[in-house]
């Protein structure tokens, strides 16, 4: 194309740039944003045990399987108790002869300090001596009692608390030693959800905060702890809630909720419309500026911060008061000549 074809064009462009373009403003201001945060987490139980047994044997009954519901106090499983309930009747037999033993000494004693003067000083003190370790033996034979009556309840595990039984480890015939695990018991009447939360959040959990559960509305759930130990791999802390009433939950669930946070102090505020995202993530917003008698736009690259509704914060580049386009600045170049149309 030759050369001088191209000078209407180029003499055409600058009247495009001069031209007012109709746009819509607004004024950012200074307010609080609350920011939501999505957070799952787990329902957990204020109690659970692995039930175990304190002494060795063979297991004779288990009472309940997984799902069984038992109140504190119930038997839930039995261990052989034959050779330990002789044991037992042994050490009761030996207790009785003791006991016997220590009431004929009495006697002997009894009798003799009527005779005293007839009978030698020294067999009164043997007499007397004889009454001590009768007294011991038949102490010291109840203690072995009790010991053997304490092992012989030993045989039975019960529910340390209401709840369900979620894990059945050992069956009938099987051999459990000191200590080994037999059942799982989850009390599911004292429920709370646990939910990490990012360690940025730590400082701004109080009264004010907000946790709705599920979607839409929500449910509003009661924070009762924030634990400020946080896991060094993950970078976050524990939030614990109640369960609300009505929700029925069970522990091992997993729920989603969301966190209200309002901000911590005042911030600048514009309409999400009077934001220009660039696909290399660049964000910008057209101001409205006076220049020589004539509104002019002028570019501005700001950083953002967090978004609710149809509002976004500003954290860098923009004071409130200043005016920016809401509408129309699809199109617009730095040095547009603006007609503004309404706020």
């Amino acid at each position: 194309m030759p050369a001088r074809a191209l000078l209407p064009v180029i003499l055409i462009l600058p009247l495009f740039a001069l031209a007012n373009t109709p746009v819509r403003v607004t004024e950012a201001v200074a307010g609080r944003i609350t920011e939501q945060v999505p957070v799952t987490g787990t329902v957990t139980s204020a109690r659970s045990a692995m039930l175990s047994v304190s002494v060795g044997g063979l297991v004779e009954s288990v009472a309940l399987d997984a799902g069984a519901r038992v109140e504190a106090g119930d038997v839930v499983l039995r261990l052989d108790a034959e050779l330990q309930q002789a044991r037992y009747d042994s050490s009761r037999a030996a207790v009785q002869e003791a006991e016997a033993r220590l009431a004929d000494a009495r006697r002997r004693q009894a009798e003799a300090s009527t005779l005293r003067g007839a009978i030698p000083a020294s067999e009164i003190r043997s007499l007397e001596a004889e009454v001590e370790m009768a007294a011991a033996a038949a102490a010291r034979l109840d203690a072995e009692a009790r010991q053997q009556r304490a092992l012989l309840r030993r045989h039975a595990v019960q529910a340390p608390f209401a709840g369900v039984i979620s894990e059945k480890l050992v069956e009938v015939g099987e051999w459990v030693a000191p200590g080994d695990a037999v059942l799982a018991l989850v009390d599911t009447d004292a429920l709370r959800i646990d939910f990490p939360v990012p360690q940025e959040y730590a400082g701004r959990l109080d009264d004010q905060v907000n946790v709705l559960l599920g979607a839409g509305d929500g449910v509003r759930a009661e924070v009762i702890a924030s634990v400020p130990v946080n896991d060094p791999t993950a970078r976050t802390f524990l939030m614990r809630t109640a369960v609300p009433q009505e929700l029925a939950l069970l522990p091992g669930m997993s729920v989603r909720a969301r966190l209200r946070l309002p901000a911590a102090q005042e911030q600048v505020l514009v309409p999400r419309d009077a934001l220009v995202r660039y696909p290399d993530g660049r964000v910008s917003v057209w101001l409205v500026v006076a220049e020589e008698g004539d509104t002019v736009a002028r570019e501005r690259f700001v950083r953002t911060g967090a978004t609710r509704d149809s509002q976004a914060v500003v954290l860098e580049g923009l004071a409130a008061g200043q005016q920016v386009v809401v509408r129309g600045n699809e199109a617009l170049r730095d040095g547009m000549i603006l007609t503004v149309q309404g706020e």
